[in-house]
């Protein structure tokens, strides 16, 4: 019998939560069945998940936005499927691909006109380990900056530029000379980077734990003080790039020219992992500067056929589909109509965003018993209170967000670039049901929040024991 991987689809349909407490996190599997998000997907089309019972899931989170242009996209199939077809050469390592350098000659023409090379990967923390390594390189300084609750991935270089404590809690020492300034703080980098010895401040245009957007002058003046000090100027758009803000790039809210862009995530469209960073020609020349140096960083499967292809074909589709404009309409959309309803309800504090990556912040209310309530929540964890609306909003109306960060009262949004008017809608009766919900204590979704409260105090006593 032949080998089939539908075959083996069919023999374990209901197997994966047992194989992953056996093999894999079965951490990942507790958690999944503590919050009831237990559920055996069938298939994927578009914005649509399907278990097996055939309801279908708004997956506004397009794994954390890898499927920005929707799952399973037949554009991006068929040039795999090609790709197979043609029996082509691939990963020739004492040889350049054909398909590298054209999707790099395309990547390029998105970009400032400053950036003229492409370094490839396959992830966005590796994208970060590479703009690390060729900054430093560059300047001959060892130093990085980035900011407070940043987010630049999980490997050991990357995680020294994690603003989050959680990810790096004992894995250190970690190994970089790094240190970090509050996002949006100008005066706090200026002095950050006055001694002359910082090689690249790191930043998100646009962070994504929290969604916290800069002021206006905050990018500008971040490229004018990497000039004035000798600092190059790195902008993360790992997650806010090709479309997802409402322009390719976030840095084009700003008109800024950063040194370097690292990308990856929806540049393959969810089909095979792939990362590059763009940066200017000194940047490349200074680190492949001599014959015997043009091996001295890569990846083995980097520049690989098929996360070549799949790239090209992800930025066929968002320049014929428009998805860089729908973005911006979508998440207009969203946004507006979820501030119309922060009169209504006294937890909603904003929405807030730019194209379709959006927040919706909660916050203390006035009222006494509210506020109690809230209270309680915030005690057992803070942060918490997140969790009675992103449950109810995949149990009740099989919606699938996420709170944007530990310890923040968040929900973000990351929808696939293609929601349609009907979903649109289905989202903001959604938010409005379950959050008006949340103003009636007691009630249901209480019983929700202090069975969530529970959980939480018995985590606490148990780390502390």
């Amino acid at each position: 019998m032949s080998f089939s991987i539908a075959n083996l689809l069919s023999q374990h349909r209901t197997d994966k939560f047992d194989l992953h407490e056996h093999y894999l996190n079965a951490q990942m599997v507790r958690v999944l069945k503590t919050i009831g998000y237990d559920r055996n997907y069938q298939r994927a089309v578009g914005q649509y998940l399907y278990d097996e019972n055939d309801n279908e899931y708004l997956d506004l989170l397009s794994g954390f936005g890898v499927y920005a242009f929707g799952r399973n996209h037949p554009t991006i199939i068929n040039a795999l499927k090609e790709v197979l077809s043609l029996e082509m050469p691939d990963l020739v390592q004492l040889d350049v691909s054909i398909l590298s350098g054209l999707l790099a000659k395309e990547i390029l023409t998105t970009t400032p006109d400053n950036l003229e090379r492409v370094f490839f990967c396959n992830s966005g923390t590796e994208a970060v380990e590479a703009a690390i390594k060729f900054a430093r390189y560059a300047t001959k300084r060892n130093r990085i900056i980035c900011c407070d609750h940043a987010y630049h991935g999980l490997t050991m270089g990357a995680l020294s530029l994690n603003g989050e404590q959680i990810f790096r809690d004992g894995f250190g020492p970690l190994l970089l000379d790094c240190g970090s300034v509050p996002f949006n703080d100008l005066a706090a980098l200026d002095k950050a980077l006055c001694n002359r010895d910082v090689a690249a401040f790191v930043v998100e245009p646009i962070q994504g734990k929290g969604v916290n957007i800069p002021s206006d002058d905050y990018l500008p003046e971040v490229e004018r003080l990497c000039k004035k000090y000798g600092t190059l100027f790195v902008a993360d758009e790992i997650q806010t790039g090709l479309g997802r803000t409402g322009k390719f790039w976030a840095i084009e809210h700003w008109n800024v020219k950063p040194d370097m862009i690292c990308m990856a995530k929806a540049l393959s469209g969810g089909f095979v992992p792939v990362g590059a960073v763009a940066m200017t020609q000194q940047i490349m020349d200074s680190v492949f500067n001599r014959m015997d140096r043009a091996v001295v960083h890569g990846s083995t499967f980097s520049k690989n056929n098929m996360a070549m292809a799949a790239g090209l074909a992800c930025l066929e589709v968002v320049r014929t589909e428009k998805l860089v404009e729908n973005s911006a309409i979508i998440g207009a959309d969203i946004i507006n109509r979820l501030n119309a309803l922060t009169g209504q309800f006294e937890f909603l504090k904003e929405a807030r965003g730019k194209g379709s990556m959006i927040a919706i912040e909660f916050k203390s209310p006035s009222s006494l018993s509210l506020k109690a309530a809230w209270v309680m929540l915030e005690a057992a964890n803070k942060g918490l209170f997140c969790q009675m609306i992103t449950i109810p909003l995949f149990k009740e109306h099989r919606i699938l967000t996420q709170v944007a960060g530990h310890g923040m009262n968040v929900v973000k949004l990351l929808p696939p670039l293609i929601l349609t008017q009907k979903d649109r809608d289905h989202i903001i009766s959604a938010f409005t049901k379950t959050i008006a919900d949340t103003h009636q204590v007691p009630g249901s979704i209480w019983e929700l929040g202090k069975n969530l409260a529970s959980h939480a105090l018995k985590a606490k006593q148990a780390k502390s024991s």
